[in-house]
């Protein structure tokens, strides 16, 4: 199922945050969206997670979603949302109970995604006994649970250390070379952009509007640190952010 937004634009009243973005996500891609603090990044995620409507324009579903398909769209978002008195399988199992799957087909998809995520010796422990990484993967394996259409990430790996940022990394690119899944990953990291992006969508400073789209040709199983060409769109990409951020500093000086 791929997504589109047609001429999408929001304001708050007078406070306009998005202006006129029109962008394809195809299915089986990762998606990144950067730009500056305030640029509505978080706000268009929830436009094309259905959670709030934009004043104007549109976000399609285009295509069918996967097959046994429970939610189409799906969130991760930075702080894990488990509930801490269930188990590692019990909060995954929360997603499968809420559409009525119990009994072996449950416990078929759950050690499925257990095992892709590298938690199946971890299956009894609580959150409190995890690390961040680990709750991070159990938040990823909840959402695989529901094999989604679309994954929605807010900036997942936000909260973590640098290395254990880099083990989940590793591991999203693993994910999706066995299974190509298709997401939209908002993140204020340019690294982690240049890790995971097929295309990285580079927004202005408010009111928020595409400034350019960057495509990535490399396999993501091939990306590696010392990559010249990846590091040259990464510098590049540092550049646009800068000059956004600095246009917005003079602007305020002028206020």
């Amino acid at each position: 199922m791929d997504i589109r937004l047609s001429g999408v634009s929001h304001s708050y009243d007078d406070f306009e945050v998005l202006r006129d973005i029109s962008l394809d996500i195809p299915s089986g891609k990762i998606v990144c969206i950067v730009g500056p603090s305030g640029c509505g990044k978080s706000t268009l995620l929830r436009f094309i997670g259905g959670l709030e409507q934009p004043t104007r324009g549109e976000v399609l579903q285009i295509g069918a979603a996967p097959k046994d398909c429970l939610n189409p769209l799906t969130y991760i978002f930075q702080d894990f949302a488990l509930l801490p008195w269930r188990s590692v399988r019990g909060n995954i199992s929360l997603v499968l109970e809420d559409r009525g799957i119990r009994g072996a087909r449950a416990e078929a998809i759950i050690a499925d995604v257990l095992a892709r995520t590298k938690l199946s010796e971890f299956h009894k422990a609580l959150p409190k006994q995890l690390s961040g990484g680990m709750k991070q993967r159990v938040a990823i394996a909840r959402a695989l649970a529901v094999n989604p259409a679309v994954m929605l990430m807010d900036e997942p790996l936000s909260a973590l250390d640098s290395q254990t940022r880099e083990l989940l990394m590793d591991d999203l690119v693993s994910l999706w070379t066995r299974t190509p899944f298709t997401a939209v990953y908002v993140t204020h990291n340019l690294a982690e952009a240049v890790r995971l992006g097929h295309s990285i969508v580079v927004m202005s400073r408010r009111p928020g509007e595409i400034r350019e789209v960057v495509h990535l040709d490399t396999p993501l199983d091939q990306r590696h640190y010392g990559d010249s060409a990846l590091e040259e769109k990464q510098k590049y990409l540092w550049q646009l952010m800068r000059e956004e951020a600095r246009a917005a500093d003079a602007e305020l000086v002028h206020v």
